[in-house]
């Protein structure tokens, strides 16, 4: 008998999509709990101290494991096996792979996602007036140097890490999704970066993003579109 997971998440944060994609890709059955990380939930809160999603709920009673915040949540995903496997066996890739999960989840969140985000989508949720242009212009003057960086990448590999998809695709789509769904991606200055993300958007595990919608701010008119 299986056992159950529950995942704790906010449906437009970079790393609970992470998460819900990693499941996805393993064909890890789980039922989710949507949170409003900008408000205290007492339930939320006593399984993440930090208060930052997502929050992996495993199994129920004295055997319950829970794995707070994205690299453990990532890692006990990739502990049960399972294909594809999200890490190489390659050292390689895998030393690759994690180089550019850590690249997404610290330099990019800071550098982009945290002015493009938080004066687009994180001040309306909390009515804290409306967005600022200096902090969303050099939010996109980042992203853009991050994409040329990756449209390099993807000029001489199949996948951002290497021959097959890693983490550290997931973790590109977690952010880029997010992104997308605001606008902000310029996908015909980046054609390889444009191809990559079809294909992942393609893939059954994503499906389930491009069905999130926020009340009141709904995404672009391509943003669930398969051929953008």
């Amino acid at each position: 008998m299986s056992q159950s997971i529950l995942l704790h998440h906010f449906p437009l944060d970079p790393a609970s999509r992470q998460a819900r994609l990693a499941l996805g890709e393993k064909k890890l059955a789980f039922e989710d709990r949507p949170v409003r990380y900008w408000e205290f939930d007492e339930v939320f809160h006593a399984l993440s101290p930090t208060g930052r999603t997502p929050v992996l709920e495993i199994g129920r009673g004295e055997s319950r494991v829970i794995a707070c915040e994205l690299m453990a949540v990532l890692d006990w995903i990739e502990t049960q096996g399972g294909k594809p496997a999200l890490l190489s066996i390659d050292p390689a890739e895998r030393a690759e792979a994690l180089r550019l999960r850590t690249w997404f989840d610290r330099k990019f969140e800071i550098e982009v996602d945290s002015p493009i985000l938080y004066e687009r989508m994180e001040k309306r949720l909390q009515r804290l007036g409306p967005p600022e242009a200096e902090p969303l212009r050099q939010g996109r003057a980042a992203l853009k140097s991050n994409l040329v960086y990756l449209e390099e990448l993807l000029g001489c590999r199949d996948w951002l890490a290497g021959r097959t998809l890693s983490q550290a695709d997931l973790a590109a789509a977690g952010h880029l999704s997010v992104l997308d769904y605001f606008g902000e991606v310029a996908w015909g200055s980046f054609p390889l970066l444009k191809t990559w993300y079809m294909r992942l958007k393609s893939r059954p595990s994503f499906r389930p993003l491009l069905a999130d919608r926020l009340p009141g701010m709904g995404p672009v008119d391509h943003y669930a579109d398969l051929d953008f």
